[in-house]
């Protein structure tokens, strides 16, 4: 997916496009989350409760996505697990405050450790879809 188009198509609908979420503390630059986003805390049309505030970094592509539906409802190939072995990259944004965690740390977290938001915990329920190990 490559779209840069806003998240909504004027009328407050949700579109393939995503968000481009500002930049988090200390200067982090902006990031795109694709898929049908609903907020700007990553958020999407399939999971969208005050918890749902994570966007994971798809290994297959590089590209954060709020969940696996949105990965396979928008992006042109399928995806694959993060293996064990590479569990220390950042691939988690918190949503909250656009920081960055590695997997190891989310996968530890019940919130997130910059701003203390808590986290979803049925998110455990998919952690291996994402990451392999």
């Amino acid at each position: 997916m490559t779209s840069h188009e806003p998240a909504d198509d004027g009328r407050g609908a949700p579109t393939a496009g995503g968000h481009e979420l500002p930049g988090g503390g200390r200067g982090a630059p902006a990031v795109r989350v694709l898929g049908p986003t609903v907020d700007d805390q990553t958020r999407c049309i399939h999971y969208a409760g005050p918890l749902d505030i994570v966007a994971i970094r798809f290994h297959c592509c590089g590209e954060f996505y709020p969940c696996f539906r949105c990965h396979a409802d928008t992006a042109d190939h399928p995806m694959s697990a993060w293996p064990a072995a590479r569990f220390d990259e950042h691939a988690i944004l918190c949503g909250a405050c656009r920081s960055t965690l590695s997997i190891s740390e989310y996968l530890e977290a019940d919130a997130c450790p910059s701003c203390d938001s808590p986290f979803n915990p049925g998110c455990s329920l998919h952690h291996s879809i994402y990451f392999a190990g």
